[in-house]
């Protein structure tokens, strides 16, 4: 994985809609253990990073550099943070790194946190602990192609469906199409069935089967606020909370709300959007205006469907404060 954050097409994936790394990664592991790795003159700039970002985490300790500290905990923890020049992980690890899939993702910072730097690992943690570290005032300096391309590749989007890729190598093929604008939408399939597919077809597998999809829309410029409260309003009338949601879901027309964006981000919780033909496929029940004015269907009941792995409706179209519409999925 030495060449992952290289200026390499054909090793690349997409940036989270925010968040950590809360979500199985392409082989499956969950990135939720990280190690802080510094030097003893640098430990309260690494107490400030753990008490900023560590719930965010099932573990993160804070370990004292010396010559062999990463040879000492390699296949410990998923993702390194180095509070270190980049020049010296890279040395220290680079006999050690082996199997994209396998190994350790790492992420340096400074002691400023001015940058946080992936060096190895970046769609297998390290981005998302840059991610998570830019809310300490460091500014994520990714270099995977499909960030400085600004698109979603196939592993971001498996983070935001709460899934994860089952066949890795494919990813390659896929990542090209996405920075080609040539992948559609995720395409579904229910089984039990057997599926036969090529190397340029990437197999996403959900993480888990009995959670909710938040469907939204909303009027241009609606606020955070309006879109969290809207979900909380919608949640309340189910029998499910935040912690059964899956992800959101919206219209690639609705994807760069600042407000949704927002407040997805606040919750941990992935985005996805949909197509205008996904969506006119599973129109919900309740009529809209759109239909009749752009011809897009209503999106909050379509794209609640859509994501949902029964595709079917929990709680049909609800509006809140004529700002934001929400639908409920699963």
């Amino acid at each position: 994985m030495s060449t992952d954050n290289a200026d390499d097409a054909t090793d690349d994936a997409g940036s989270d809609s925010g968040g950590h790394c809360s979500t199985p990664d392409s082989d499956g592991e969950v990135a939720e253990e990280i190690a802080i790795i510094s030097f003893g003159r640098k430990m309260d700039t690494a107490e400030e990073i753990k008490a900023e970002i560590g719930d965010r985490y099932e573990t993160i300790d804070i370990i004292e550099y010396h010559g062999d500290v990463f040879e000492e905990h390699w296949g410990e923890y998923d993702c390194f943070i180095g509070l270190m020049a980049s020049g010296i992980a890279m040395r220290k690890t680079a006999h050690l790194l082996d199997d994209k899939w396998e190994d350790p993702a790492i992420c340096v910072v400074d002691e400023e946190l001015t940058w946080a730097i992936p060096i190895t690992g970046g769609h297998h943690g390290a981005n998302q602990v840059a991610q998570d570290l830019a809310t300490m005032g460091a500014v994520p300096a990714m270099t995977t192609a499909s960030e400085a391309a600004g698109k979603q590749g196939v592993e971001s989007k498996a983070k935001a469906m709460d899934a994860h890729v089952v066949n890795g190598d494919s990813t390659v093929k896929t990542n090209l199409a996405v920075l080609d604008d040539n992948l559609g939408p995720v395409a579904r399939l229910e089984g039990p069935k057997a599926v036969l597919v090529g190397d340029d077809v990437t197999v996403l597998k959900r993480n888990k089967d009995d959670g909710v999809v938040i469907g939204t829309g909303s009027v241009s410029g609606a606020s955070k606020e309006a879109f969290l409260a809207a979900w909380k309003e919608a949640l309340a009338q189910t029998d499910y909370d935040v912690n059964d949601v899956e992800f959101v879901a919206t219209a690639t027309r609705k994807e760069d709300e600042e407000g949704l964006l927002e407040a997805a981000q606040e919750l941990d919780l992935g985005v996805v959007a949909f197509d205008k033909e996904t969506l006119l496929d599973h129109e919900g029940p309740t009529p809209s205006k759109s239909k009749e004015l752009i011809g897009w269907p209503g999106v909050s009941e379509a794209s609640a469907i859509a994501g949902g792995a029964e595709q079917e409706l929990v709680l049909e179209k609800l509006g809140y404060e004529n700002e934001v519409t929400v639908a409920i999925g699963r």
